[in-house]
């Protein structure tokens, strides 16, 4: 997600008690769990390095909203209003991307775009969620979004390899950062909660012969369109696994 709604008088009324500096490392935090559309890791160190959370002070602070507004869970720090946010983003984009994907999916099973599940909505109240920085058990509004229990790992390297594979003429991927890694681990996701994919080999599948292979039809991402004003464009696999990017390529809107 690169838009979310931020209500000032419900964040002011529950963030009253914070110092600028905490408000700052707030702020960042709910960006990066808007744009990732996952947890904040629970690894600290890793937390701190990738927002430049240095001083003690700044840790003390970073430390401080954690405890006030996440809840740490086995997937990660968990914030209740972000998981509604993204669940509700998901629910409005989700039966036009599942229509796209019966239409040009003829060899796995017909999916209806109706029957595709509810993420939780919840309520979108802005109150600090206070924990003990132990990890608990993951509640029943979040559930549904990160512990599907029928959903494999999502095997990254194999959907690099058929990436490799199925498009050559794209740049091929040198790194493999935890960003890139979320957005695949999302797209993932969503084959088996909103596509009804049951198995990774028929999600690979997918990859293979409807996703990859679109791309590889498609004149504009494969940098066969010639302007006079710029270079052709060519996407790569970080590019096309974006979520907006990756819901205009299965709704055809690259051709």
């Amino acid at each position: 997600m690169h838009y979310y709604q931020h209500n000032i008088g419900d964040y002011r009324k529950d963030t009253s008690h914070l110092s600028l500096l905490e408000h700052g490392i707030y702020r960042q935090l709910l960006d990066s769990y808007y744009l990732d559309e996952i947890p904040l890791s629970n690894d600290l160190a890793k937390l701190m390095r990738s927002h430049s959370v240095r001083t003690a002070e700044e840790q003390q602070s970073l430390q401080n909203v954690l405890t006030d507004f996440f809840e740490l869970t086995e997937f990660g720090y968990i914030h209740k209003r972000c998981e509604d946010g993204i669940a509700k983003f998901h629910g409005k984009s989700a039966s036009a991307r599942a229509s796209a994907m019966a239409r040009w999916s003829s060899k796995h099973k017909q999916i209806d775009a109706n029957a595709i599940p509810t993420q939780s909505e919840g309520n979108a109240n802005h109150k600090p969620i206070t924990n003990n920085q132990e990890p608990l058990t993951i509640n029943q509004d979040i559930k549904p979004i990160y512990a599907e229990s029928k959903i494999p790992p999502c095997p990254h390297q194999a959907i690099i390899d058929i990436y490799h594979q199925t498009l050559p003429e794209l740049p091929k991927v040198i790194s493999w950062n935890k960003t890139r890694e979320a957005h695949l681990k999302q797209r993932w996701r969503e084959l088996f909660t909103e596509f009804e994919c049951k198995s990774t080999d028929e999600a690979l599948d997918w990859f293979r012969n409807d996703f990859f292979q679109f791309i590889k039809n498609s004149k504009f991402l494969t940098g066969r369109t010639q302007s006079k004003d710029r270079r052709p464009f060519l996407a790569d696999l970080e590019w096309v696994i974006k979520p907006t990017n990756f819901t205009k390529i299965i709704e055809r809107k690259y051709l």
